[in-house]
């Protein structure tokens, strides 16, 4: 019920009308069932069932992977800045949590066809090469990193250990609609709506890959699909191959939004900072035969228009935009 898993649920939901779809989610502050495509409270519908909680509760998730046949495990504390302020909560449910899901998929194997795991370009630190490949040496910069690569390298032990039908994605930046107000994107969109500075860490020169969720779903879609034969094991990048500063996109989401001289706000430089990722989409050209369909300027036009349009949904979650932190030195400041 979080941003990706959310948007991909949609995408299932409403593309495969014979499919049933399970989701289990701990509804933290960063999902909602306001996310998904079925109104839980008013209209039911009984291709979609929801299960209220914890990834780290072994028997609630032996008895929901026993239900299905394909596991997507999304779950994750997944915000780099708010790792800094509280690293454990991260450990706990990105490694053991996904631990558990591995054991529930290894205890259901007659039946499970294939576990697809969503990791992060995080786990490959700052690019030491123009695009990043899959063999990119792995050098996490964060706690949230770090735990991701812990989860990403446990996932692939269970393809070599037990040969579990098991594909690991790691998706570069996604943004677009359902977004938590914590990331850059929402937050930039967000700031220009309410008429606030946008606020850039450091000198703003981070790079990063920017990939419309609604693209990675395609991608998704494609992954479910394919013989699981030619991808078990596999790792695959998922991206745009191109990548854009955030300074950058703090001058192009205002211009996009017809503001001429937006307002800009510095702070520091964030604790682990990657200086670019850009993503090699060889591999999943390749296995798959996709690339992103969306440029950047549509998606951004249609998540600014979400935003616009969605209101309601987002104001409440004005007030975890800031995250106290502590840096090197011992200074405590709001990132």
């Amino acid at each position: 019920a979080g941003f990706i898993g959310g948007n991909f649920v949609r995408h299932l939901f409403d593309k495969y009308p014979k499919y049933h779809i399970v989701v289990l989610d701990a509804l933290t502050y960063a999902g909602t069932i306001d996310n998904l495509p079925v109104d839980l409270n008013r209209n039911p519908d009984p291709r979609f069932e929801f299960w209220y909680g914890n990834v780290r509760n072994a028997e609630l998730m032996a008895e929901v992977v026993s239900k299905v046949d394909v596991v997507f495990h999304f779950a994750a504390e997944s915000h780099v800045t708010r790792s800094i302020h509280d690293n454990l909560l991260f450990y706990e449910t990105d490694v053991i949590g996904t631990q558990v899901v591995a054991n529930a998929v290894l205890q259901n194997r007659n039946r499970i066809e294939r576990f697809v795991h969503i990791s992060t370009s995080e786990v490959y630190g700052t690019a030491e090469k123009r695009l990043m490949d899959e063999e990119h040496p792995l050098k996490p910069r964060s706690p949230y990193a770090s735990a991701k690569c812990g989860a990403d390298r446990l996932v692939y032990s269970y393809y070599t250990t037990y040969k579990l039908p098991i594909v690991i994605v790691r998706p570069f930046n996604n943004f677009g609609p359902r977004q938590h107000l914590e990331k850059v994107v929402p937050r930039f969109i967000t700031s220009c709506i309410l008429d606030e500075p946008l606020t850039v860490h450091g000198d703003g020169r981070a790079a990063r890959d920017w990939l419309y969720v609604k693209d990675h779903c395609e991608f998704l879609d494609r992954l479910l699909h394919v013989d699981i034969g030619k991808v078990a094991g596999e790792v695959i990048n998922v991206g745009t191959a191109e990548s854009l500063s955030v300074v950058d996109l703090a001058k192009i989401i205002p211009a996009r939004m017809g503001i001429k001289k937006p307002k800009l706000a510095t702070i520091p430089n964030r604790p682990g900072q990657v200086d670019r990722h850009t993503a090699d989409i060889r591999k999943a050209r390749r296995l798959l035969g996709w690339e992103p369909g969306t440029s950047f300027e549509k998606a951004i036009d249609e998540t600014i228009e979400w935003y616009t349009k969605n209101q309601l949904w987002w104001e409440k979650q004005l007030w975890m935009r800031s995250i106290p932190i502590t840096d090197e030195t011992g200074k405590r400041m709001l990132h």
